[in-house]
């Protein structure tokens, strides 16, 4: 199983671990990822996926009443340039998080 967000493509990044005498060793920098259940509009059933925090708070913003108005807004601003997409779309798309 890859350590990638199903929603973002988050991924794990490469850096250097710098210790006191500055001598730096390659390591690696994960993604925060959780298995949690969304219940899909479109689908009808609930989904399993592993996401970053960073996305399930996204996905919690675009749940509720709120939601298609957030994505109207969202729509109307990247069609004026201001937006640009993300590699994977927004997470917060007909997704809703298990209560």
């Amino acid at each position: 199983m890859s350590r990638r967000c199903e929603l973002t493509a988050k991924a794990p990044q490469v850096g250097h671990k710098v210790s006191h005498s500055n001598i730096k060793t390659k390591r690696r920098f994960l993604p925060n990822l959780c298995n949690v259940t969304f219940i899909s509009d479109a689908l009808g059933r609930n989904v399993r996926l592993r996401v970053s925090t960073n996305a399930l708070k996204s996905v919690d913003q675009g749940a509720g009443a709120e939601a298609p108005d957030r994505e109207e807004a969202r729509r109307r601003r990247r069609e004026e340039g201001e937006l640009r997409d993300r590699a994977w779309g927004w997470p917060g798309r007909g997704l809703r998080p298990v209560a």
